[in-house]
């Protein structure tokens, strides 16, 4: 698909601050029925996936594409509860088969997100969440210093954590809270050689393995992870500004540490 217009000549600006992720607004909903047809699909496509998704039986009698079976589309997307849209999504993602559509709803969509201030992202086929440009650069560089590394475990501790931010409708804080400074200790325990210690004991046993004071930064967010993440105490749950800074500082110290590891250690 040609690049359009907009996104190859409009001006440099601030990314769009994300200020929804507990909703699907009517501009997003009317967007990705925009979406669907500009791929050249009939609004018959749409309604098979979305009464799929919404567990609804197409209205039988309505039978022409236009105007029946796209009011009735237009109806249940629009009166559908907010998370069934980012299911809907991620359905369509799975039914468009040819290449070129694939790439382009993939675009379209992110492109909408981002456009929009939407915390979310189409990645392999699921809603992913989707953080600032700073947290998504330290996401996207962990995976791919841990993957070349080839620390899997840790890896797969990384992966579960943005798979708990962005469970729907409501995020797992304490999941990837936990799962992120698994990987870090998972890191932690390859370039000391302990296989057994706890984040905490590894920092406090081998505090050169950071430069200081990041080693304090490392026991701060053991002990975050500690008291928030594990040992959760009534009305003093940590929110998603906190688990999202927990993820980003600890995939930022696997990473660095990941660094200094060489593959024949």
């Amino acid at each position: 698909m040609t690049k359009k217009f907009s996104k190859k000549f409009r001006r440099s600006t601030p990314p769009i601050p994300i200020n929804i992720r507990e909703d699907a607004p009517l501009c997003l909903r009317e967007a990705i029925v925009q979406i669907v047809y500009s791929l050249g699909y009939k609004p018959s496509f749409l309604r098979k996936i979305v009464c799929q998704v919404l567990k609804r039986l197409p209205d039988e009698n309505n039978w022409s594409e236009h105007p029946n079976i796209y009011a009735e589309v237009n109806k249940l997307m629009k009166e559908c509860e907010w998370v069934y849209i980012y299911d809907i999504i991620e359905s369509l993602a799975s039914e468009i088969h040819t290449q070129d559509n694939i790439d382009a709803f993939y675009n379209e969509v992110n492109d909408y997100f981002e456009d929009h201030g939407i915390g979310w992202k189409l990645h392999d086929g699921q809603i992913e969440f989707r953080g600032d440009p700073s947290f998504e650069s330290v996401i996207n560089d962990v995976a791919d210093t841990l993957e070349n590394k080839e620390l899997q475990t840790a890896q797969t501790e990384i992966k579960e954590a943005i798979k708990d931010l962005s469970r729907r409708p409501s995020p797992d804080i304490t999941g990837a809270i936990q799962h992120s400074v698994a990987c870090l200790e998972c890191v932690a325990r390859e370039i000391t050689g302990d296989k057994n210690s706890t984040l905490g004991k590894l920092i406090k046993d081998h505090p050169n393995i950071l430069p200081k004071p990041l080693d304090k930064v490392a026991l701060g967010i053991w002990g975050y992870s500690s008291e928030k993440g594990r040992h959760l105490k009534e009305g003093q749950n940590p929110d998603y500004a906190e688990a999202q800074l927990i993820v980003e500082l600890s995939a930022t110290l696997s990473k660095y540490l990941a660094n200094k590891i060489s593959l024949s250690d």
